[in-house]
């Protein structure tokens, strides 16, 4: 017990600053709630705004280059929200960011090869983007 707790104290310890750091960043750069961050509105609702094919297929791959910790894609995505992101590109962006990341490609390419990680990555970025464009349409 002695050994689990140590160990889980550790995590704490190294994840706590990384957690607020991600959290302060995002704040900066998209914003509070009513007051304009570093980055434009108009940039994101330019990008990701409405329910387009192509705003959810920017937010599928943005997703899957991305690397979330669990906890920041709240209030990130909340502050794109915010600034003009649709419903369903966020949709788009959450679920292609937790099935990849540049890190989990290359690990995935290290155990399955490099035309199975392809098709994996097509997958989880075509499908996220056609989940993201149905949310939009009908909710």
């Amino acid at each position: 017990m002695s050994e689990w707790f140590d160990q889980s104290w550790g995590f704490a310890k190294q994840i706590t600053p990384l957690l607020f750091m991600g959290v302060i960043v995002a704040g900066f750069l998209l914003g509070r709630p009513g007051e304009e961050g570093m980055i434009p509105s108009a940039w994101v609702a330019s990008l990701v705004g409405g329910n387009s094919f192509g705003a959810n297929l920017f937010a599928s791959v943005a997703g899957a280059f991305m690397y979330f910790a669990t906890l920041t894609e709240v209030p990130i995505l909340q502050g794109l929200i915010d600034n003009g992101m649709g419903q369903g590109p966020a949709l788009a962006l959450l679920l292609a960011g937790p099935a990849l990341s540049l890190p989990n490609m290359l690990v995935i390419r290290s155990v399955l090869g490099t035309q199975k990680t392809l098709v994996f990555i097509a997958l989880v970025v075509c499908m996220s983007t056609l989940t993201g464009w149905l949310y939009g349409t009908f909710f």
